[in-house]
C-alpha cells in the first residue's frame, strides 16, 4: 500500500513538474546567444586603433616637446619600449591576470577578487570564434593592451631626463605586472572583483590609468630626486609645436578610450563621445583662464595641459554623465590641475618635471570622486543603482580612489627600491648633464 502511495505521488509530481520543466527549456531556447556583431566590432577595431595613436605617436610627442632638446629621443624612446615590452607581457599573462574570471563568486573575498587566475595565459582559449560580449575577443584583448600600454607610458612624464633606460624597463616591467593587472582586474573584470563589488563606476579609468600612473609617477620624482640644477637653473621646454600635435593627437584619440570603453557603438558609447568632447573643451579653457588671470597671459602649453586635464577628469565618468556635468566637472579640472601644476608644486618643491602628478593624478581624482555627483538624474547623467543616494557613491568613489593611491604608492615605492638595489634608477651627474639621448643611446634628436 505505501509503495502504491509513493508510486502515485511520484507521478503527480512528474505530472505536475512537466509544465515547469517545459517553460524552463523554452526560456533557455529562447535566451539570446552571444553572436558577433559587425558594427560593433569595427567600432572596437577603430578604437583599438585610436588608444594606440595616443602612446605613438601621441604622448612620445607630447613629453618629447616638454624636455630639453638634449633628451627628446630618450622620452620617444621609453614610450615606443614601453609599447613593445608591455604587448608581449599581455599576451603572456596580463590579459588573463586582468580579466580572467575563473573562480570567481560575487560578495566572496578570496584571491580572484583582486587578480584573475593564469587560465588564459599565453592566449589560451582565445581564438578566431571565440566572443567578448557581441565582438571577437582577439579585438577586446588588444582594445585592452592598448591601455595597459599608455598606463605605465604616463608615468615617463615624472621622471623624465634623469632615469637609467635599464632601469625604466625593469621598473615597468614589475609595476605593470603587480600594479597595473591587478587594479585593473579589481575594477573592471566583473562581479567578485573588490572595486568591482563595492561599486565603483570607473567607465574608462580614471583609478586604473590615471590615478594609478599619477601617483607612481609622484612616488618616482621622489625617490628618485631632483634634476640636477633644479629648481634654480630654468628648463623650459624645447618644442611646444611637438607638444601641441602631442596633445591633439590624444585628444582626438581619446574618442577612441572613452567611447570605445561602452564595447558597442550604442548610445553609451554616443554619449560618452560627447562628454569627452565637452568636458576636454571646458578644462582647456578653465586652465587658459586661470593662468590669464595668474600670469598676465594665456599660454600654448597652458591650454594643451587643460586639456589634457580634462580628458583625464572625464574618463571615468564619461559614459555615466551627461553634457551639462561633462562642461562643469571639465571647468573644475582645468582650474584645479593648473593649481597644482603650478602653485602646489612649488610650494611642495617636487620635481615632477612634466606634471604627471598634478595632471593625471589630480584630474583623476577629480574625476573618479565627482562622478558620484554627475552620474545622478538630477545632474543629466544615467542614474545611479537603485538604493543608492549621491553621498553614499561619492563616498564609494572616494573609497576607490583612495585604495588606489596608497596601492600604487607603496608598491611603486617598493619596486622602485627593488630595482634601484638591482640596475641603479639614476644615470650619473656626467650622463645627465650630457644629455640622456648621447649617454644612453648615442643619437642625437636635434641638429647642432
Amino acid at each position: 500500500m505505501q509503495k502504491k502511495n509513493l508510486s502515485g505521488a511520484i507521478a503527480l509530481l512528474a505530472l505536475l513538474g512537466a509544465p515547469v520543466l517545459a517553460l524552463a527549456e523554452e526560456a533557455a531556447a529562447a535566451a539570446p546567444t552571444p553572436t558577433l556583431d559587425a558594427g560593433n566590432t569595427a567600432w572596437m577595431l577603430t578604437s583599438t586603433a585610436l588608444v594606440l595613436f595616443m602612446t605613438i605617436p601621441g604622448l612620445a610627442l607630447f613629453y618629447s616637446g616638454l624636455v630639453r632638446a638634449k633628451n627628446v629621443l630618450s622620452v620617444m624612446m621609453q614610450c615606443f619600449a614601453i609599447t613593445a615590452l608591455v604587448s608581449v607581457l599581455w599576451v603572456l599573462y596580463g590579459y588573463s591576470l586582468a580579466f580572467d574570471t575563473t573562480g570567481m563568486v560575487k560578495g566572496e573575498t578570496n584571491f580572484h577578487s583582486i587578480i584573475g587566475s593564469f587560465a588564459k595565459a599565453f592566449m589560451a582559449g582565445v581564438g578566431r570564434d571565440s566572443l567578448t560580449l557581441t565582438i571577437p575577443e582577439t579585438v577586446f584583448v588588444t582594445f585592452q593592451m592598448t591601455f595597459a600600454i599608455i598606463t605605465p607610458a604616463l608615468i615617463v612624464g615624472a621622471f623624465a631626463e634623469r632615469m637609467k633606460f635599464s632601469a625604466m624597463l625593469l621598473f615597468m616591467g614589475i609595476w605593470f605586472t603587480i600594479v597595473y593587472l591587478p587594479v585593473a582586474h579589481m575594477v573592471w573584470s566583473g562581479d567578485g572583483a573588490l572595486l568591482w563589488d563595492w561599486g565603483v563606476l570607473d567607465f574608462a579609468g580614471g583609478t586604473v590609468v590615471h590615478i594609478n600612473a599619477g601617483i607612481a609617477g609622484l612616488v618616482a620624482c621622489l625617490v628618485l630626486g631632483k634634476r640636477k640644477g633644479y629648481p634654480t637653473t630654468a628648463m623650459p621646454p624645447h618644442n611646444l609645436t611637438y607638444t601641441l600635435i602631442g596633445a591633439s593627437m590624444l585628444w582626438v584619440g581619446w574618442f577612441g578610450f572613452n567611447a570605445g570603453s561602452a564595447v558597442a557603438a550604442d548610445g553609451s558609447a554616443g554619449m560618452a563621445m560627447l562628454t569627452t568632447q565637452v568636458a576636454t573643451a571646458a578644462a582647456a579653457l578653465g586652465w587658459m583662464f586661470a593662468e590669464w588671470l595668474a600670469h598676465g597671459k594665456p599660454s600654448v602649453l597652458g591650454i594643451a595641459s587643460g586639456a589634457v586635464a580634462g580628458l583625464v577628469a572625464v574618463t571615468p565618468a564619461a559614459g555615466t554623465i551627461g553634457p551639462m556635468g561633462a562642461i562643469l566637472l571639465g571647468v573644475i579640472a582645468g582650474v584645479v590641475c593648473f593649481l597644482s601644476s603650478t602653485k602646489l608644486k612649488r610650494a611642495l618643491g617636487y620635481d615632477d618635471a612634466l606634471d604627471v602628478f598634478g595632471v593625471h593624478a589630480v584630474g583623476g581624482i577629480i574625476g573618479a570622486i565627482l562622478t558620484g555627483l554627475f552620474a545622478d538624474a538630477s545632474f543629466g547623467g544615467k542614474g545611479l543603482a537603485e538604493g543608492v543616494s549621491i553621498a553614499q557613491q561619492l563616498w564609494i568613489q572616494t573609497k576607490g580612489a583612495g585604495f588606489t593611491i596608497i596601492y600604487s604608492t607603496v608598491l611603486s615605492f617598493v619596486i622602485l627600491k627593488i630595482v634601484d638595489a638591482i640596475v641603479g634608477l639614476r644615470v650619473s651627474d656626467e650622463e645627465e648633464t650630457q644629455g640622456l639621448d648621447i649617454s644612453l643611446h648615442d643619437e642625437r634628436g636635434y641638429t647642432l
